[in-house]
């Protein structure tokens, strides 16, 4: 699954102190072996050179969900 810019998405990466966050793409770019990578901002900063293998789609809140 690929990913736009503006996706709300959850990180995967043991290494990074961002693991398990919700964050936003900002950036998509390719590298020249045709690789895609990701920049996500967080709350608190951004993880850059993301590869999409750490990356998973976060669930959309709804309205209902907002009100609860």
């Amino acid at each position: 699954m690929s990913f736009e810019k503006g996706d709300t998405v959850v990180l995967h990466e043991e290494h990074s102190e961002y693991d398990g966050e919700v964050g936003e793409i900002t950036q998509v770019s390719e590298t020249m072996f045709g690789d895609v990578n990701y920049t996500v901002s967080f709350e608190d900063g951004q993880e850059a050179g993301v590869p999409e293998s750490s990356l998973e789609a976060a669930e959309e809140e709804t309205e209902e969900d907002d009100e609860e």
